[in-house]
């Protein structure tokens, strides 16, 4: 943990290739990101889901909410790699993202099910992934060609990121 409640488990060092061993412990990192989600989240009433994890930023809620959307649009990018000769991915406003209409209104509960969801199909892909895979690439608008080991390597820091946001959170306030 770091003191920068922006980066509560340090920022995302980019890696370009992983060894079988790195990538492994990777994806059960991403395996474990819907349980460590709903732990972290467990018993918050509404007062607390809306408390922003720090000044200027996004509440739990919306913190909860962006998870599967961020986690679906990354599946989608290794189905896109896997399936393409180096495909252009779209990206996304995550802010506005967060600010939709939905978000305020829908249960934490709608994204728990979808993080579980999601992550069951996403693991079960990367699972069955060749090391030759990981290496396929996208082009990705703002931050240029990517292989899948840098995306795995940025999605197992990102779970852990956004957990850390919620837990530092309730232990800065005792919850």
């Amino acid at each position: 943990m770091t003191a920068d409640p922006r980066y509560p488990v340090g920022k995302w060092e980019k890696k370009t290739s992983l060894d079988p061993a790195t990538r492994r412990r990777f994806i059960e990192e991403i395996a474990a990101t819907p349980a460590a989600m709903r732990k972290a989240v467990a018993g918050l009433n509404d007062q607390q889901l809306d408390t922003p994890y720090r000044d200027g930023g996004w509440t739990v809620r919306q913190v909860v909410h962006h998870v599967p959307d961020s986690h679906l649009n990354s599946y989608v990018r290794f189905k896109l790699a896997l399936t393409e000769e180096s495909p252009q991915i779209k990206t996304y406003d995550e802010q506005k993202w967060a600010e939709t209409g939905e978000v305020a209104k829908t249960p934490i509960e709608v994204s728990l099910s979808l993080l579980d969801s999601l992550h069951t199909r996403w693991v079960t892909l990367l699972r069955a992934m060749s090391a030759a895979d990981f290496e396929r690439r996208f082009k990705h608008p703002e931050l240029g060609e990517m292989n899948l080991d840098t995306l795995l390597s940025l999605y197992e820091w990102h779970g852990r990121h956004h957990v850390a946001h919620i837990t530092a959170l309730r232990q800065r306030n005792g919850w």
